[in-house]
């Protein structure tokens, strides 16, 4: 193989959509942890990329698609997505709630509905994603006050998508497509449930 640095190695291979035994999306590896769990006998594969890995002894095709040899209960954690800049940006899927147009999130900002200085909080039900001139318009006043309207009402979800932004990746692998379609992705659903 050619001489390629570690960095650019890894993003040419990918990652791995893991799902649960019921075929539920569960969470997303990179290939070196899907590799390991195809090693410890966790998963089976259910896709192979056209990408492989080879060593001295064996070349073999990297997974796309795992699936878990044993049923992970998707309850036994708390279901609550956590509040955070980047999922919020998934809630709204990086379109400015006022407008309506999707940006790329360094074009986007968040905007407490209600603003601080009126009582406003820092909650799932307040703040939405905004391109920066509806912000500046909007200012400290209310959507009303600023003559702007919201495209949707802002709530917690029960659920984010699974997207490419949290892991980097530009667009989503065909291979994945037909099991997300399968059910939304649960909060609380982790990889790290294979280590019990």
């Amino acid at each position: 193989m050619q001489a390629v640095s570690n960095s650019i190695y890894n993003k040419m291979m990918s990652h791995a959509l893991v799902l649960n035994a019921s075929f539920e999306p569960l969470h997303i590896v990179t290939w070196q942890r899907a590799l390991q769990l195809l090693f410890q006998g966790k998963v089976e594969v259910v896709e192979e990329s056209d990408k492989e890995v080879r060593t001295v002894r064996f070349t073999m095709k990297v997974p796309a698609v795992l699936r878990l040899l044993h049923y992970v209960p998707l309850t036994r954690k708390k279901e609550i997505v956590r509040f955070s800049r980047l999922n919020i940006f998934l809630r709204d899927q990086c379109t400015c709630q006022y407008c309506g147009k999707a940006f790329g999130r360094n074009q986007l900002t968040l905007d407490h509905v209600i603003p601080i200085v009126q009582g406003g909080k820092k909650s799932w039900e307040n703040i939405v994603t905004a391109c920066k001139p509806c912000n500046q318009r909007k200012g400290g006043h209310t959507p009303v006050q600023a003559g702007l309207h919201l495209i949707r009402k802002p709530k917690q979800p029960m659920w984010l998508p699974t997207a490419s932004l949290q892991l980097g990746i530009s667009k989503t692998p065909e291979r994945w497509k037909i099991y997300l379609k399968l059910e939304k992705r649960r909060p609380g659903s982790s990889i790290d449930d294979l280590d019990d």
